[in-house]
């Protein structure tokens, strides 16, 4: 049986449109964003466009397929009307005054059909082992306070690389319905982790994140939204020169959290890790900050552990504590998490 050309020949794929965003690193263009769309290549498109003026110290920074979720397709007149729409300016022609997270927001929104506040676009679900941490510590914290309802459960997660344990905390948070998250730390260089995963995904639309960093005073929080705040351990336990809790840190103290996060927790490792937080401080800061950690030893040596009495150091008062630690075998090994 003869073949006829259309049926040896494969069907040419339809074009499908992409939108794309670059700016180009020069005075003129700061703060600014050309968005657009092609059917071709995006990096030849803009590297046509941009030819003819010789312009060169460009860079492509959004390059995505013009979809929405059911299979339609938008165009960048839709992106930057729903860009304008938010307050943002359209200098002239397809030049937008935002950043590339206010992009892949309204590229959120126009493909779900849905309305984002700041700055969250990420849609991802949670993969398997995260939703079964989450799960596996939500029933246990329930069958904790269905013995006793004033308990408060701990639980340890094995929190591995790439395992994404903010994200997974957050959406343990949020299974819980958690309004206020207090996030301690041995390390603060991991507040931006923190910071970003409540601020990009829509899961957490509306939360509320803040530190001291920040900026903002989260005594003034909007009570109807969830609040997360990040903290360091050593400006958390730290004292006034007659032993009192700061003054900036009492709200911390009145407030009663729903769950309290312990990051990069070590299990018994109190010294090491406050001895390393500290290097690199200048003289004046550091000579203060021996002292503290020589409170930490004495502490350590009253208590032995860390998880054994949180509350007779740490005068924060939760309905659960959630323990984070790459390395959780001495925790493990000790009995103190089943």
């Amino acid at each position: 049986m003869n073949k006829t050309i259309d049926q040896i020949l494969a069907p040419k794929p339809e074009a499908r449109p992409r939108i794309y965003a670059y700016s180009i690193a020069d005075k003129a263009h700061a703060a600014l964003l050309k968005v657009g769309q092609t059917t071709r290549n995006v990096k030849q498109r803009v590297g046509e466009q941009l030819k003819t003026a010789n312009i060169k110290n460009y860079t492509i920074e959004l390059d995505e397929a013009a979809e929405r979720d059911d299979g339609t397709t938008f165009t960048d007149h839709d992106v930057r009307l729903a860009l304008i729409k938010k307050g943002f300016e359209n200098t002239e022609l397809e030049w937008m005054r935002c950043t590339l997270k206010d992009v892949k927001t309204v590229l959120t929104e126009v493909r779900t059909g849905q309305r984002f506040t700041g700055t969250h676009h990420l849609t991802f679900p949670m993969r398997q082992e995260q939703a079964d941490a989450v799960d596996k510590t939500f029933d246990y914290y329930r069958s904790i306070w269905a013995e006793n309802k004033k308990a408060v459960p701990r639980f340890l997660w094995n929190a591995k690389m790439r395992f994404g344990k903010t994200f997974t905390a957050y959406q343990l948070a949020k299974k819980l319905v958690a309004k206020r998250v207090l996030v301690l730390t041995f390390k603060p260089a991991v507040e931006d982790a923190w910071q970003t995963d409540l601020e990009s995904h829509v899961d957490f639309d509306g939360w509320q994140y803040m530190s001291r960093s920040s900026g903002s005073d989260p005594t003034q929080a909007s009570p109807k939204k969830p609040l997360v705040y990040f903290c360091s351990f050593q400006d958390v336990l730290g004292r006034d020169e007659a032993g009192n809790i700061k003054a900036k840190n009492e709200w911390l103290h009145e407030l009663n959290w729903d769950l309290v996060v312990f990051d990069e927790y070590h299990f018994g490792a109190w010294r090491e890790t406050a001895k390393e937080l500290f290097e690199g401080e200048e003289e004046a800061v550091a000579k203060k900050e021996l002292k503290y950690t020589k409170d930490l030893e004495d502490v350590n040596q009253d208590l032995g552990v860390l998880s054994e009495k949180e509350a007779e150091f740490l005068p924060i008062t939760t309905k659960a504590y959630l323990y984070l630690s790459g390395t959780p075998f001495k925790a493990l090994a000790t009995g103190e998490f089943i």
